[in-house]
């Protein structure tokens, strides 16, 4: 226990617990409309293309978030946009920038003179390494994630269960598409510092997913989402300094396990209401 308070006692400790917080927030919103939206794939194409951007940054001597934020936004805008306007299927679009954001990311890192980063810090992050800019690019994601959906929350609900009727109540889709689609490059962006972009796919599904199992109400999916974000990050942080893992594995790690809890509480619950019914209804029969 006195080690654990102890560690409160490192600025990096701080700052990773500063991530880990702002992380669950921003992908625990945007991370519920992707899985509403059932843009999983999408989101995971944006995620590995945004590697070209990290890749192209380094070449040019650029901060390499500033480059995948481009490059994550322009792929998720080009994604959107040549899957409505033209005849090619979006899953062959997301397939393709995915191979070429991850082809142009190691090529311009090994173009690059001098020494060249180890790809799995960019691959699977590392949260203690996250620095003041990154909570701060991170808290600035949050605010503007939390004003977007206040102001739009009800056009934000019909696009993403059902676009056709958000067009019958003349709300913006096509604006409103290319704006969530952006906040969600953004968010896979930002959040690579925290757990990668190999696994930043998770943080934003399966929180959500989690959530789903006990609500089917929209914004109590996304306070769930986040709460569950919270608790499988510092569990995480936790077994990482515990194990002397990376922390990013272990952090989805420990959101996998309380996906497998929470199923087991889940069919239980399901098995206790319908003996509960099968009960009641014995008893309306003998009566």
């Amino acid at each position: 226990m006195n080690s654990l308070i102890e560690l409160f006692q490192y600025n990096f400790f701080l700052n990773a617990v500063g991530a880990a917080l702002l992380a669950s927030i921003s992908c625990g919103i945007i991370g519920t409309y992707i899985v509403a939206r059932r843009i999983v794939f999408i989101s995971g194409g944006i995620t590995h293309a945004s590697f070209g951007g990290i890749g192209i940054a380094w070449f040019l001597g650029l901060n390499p978030v500033l480059g995948a934020a481009v490059f994550g936004v322009f792929s998720a805008l080009g994604i959107e946009w040549v899957s409505k306007k033209t005849d090619v299927r979006q899953d062959s679009v997301i397939g393709i920038l995915w191979a070429l954001g991850m082809a142009l990311g190691i090529i311009f890192i090994y173009m690059t003179p001098g020494y060249a980063p180890n790809l799995m810090s960019f691959l699977f992050g590392n949260i203690l390494t996250v620095g003041s800019l990154d909570l701060y690019l991170l808290l600035a994601l949050c605010i503007v994630t939390i004003t977007i959906f206040i102001f739009f929350i009800r056009p934000i609900l019909f696009v993403a269960f059902d676009e056709e009727f958000a067009r019958t109540q003349k709300a913006p889709v096509q604006f409103l598409n290319y704006l969530m689609i952006s906040l969600v490059a953004l968010a896979i962006v930002l959040n690579i510092r925290v757990v990668g972009i190999i696994l930043v796919i998770s943080f934003l599904t399966i929180p959500q997913t989690i959530a789903g199992m006990f609500t089917s109400d929209f914004k109590k999916m996304i306070l769930g989402s986040i709460g569950f974000g919270i608790l499988g990050s510092f569990i995480g942080l936790l077994v990482s300094y515990e194990i002397n893992a990376p922390s990013g594995a272990t952090i989805i790690f420990s959101f996998v396990i309380l996906f497998v809890v929470a199923k087991i509480i889940q069919l239980i619950m399901i098995s206790v209401k319908r003996k509960n019914n099968s009960l009641r209804e014995n008893k309306i029969t003998v009566n």
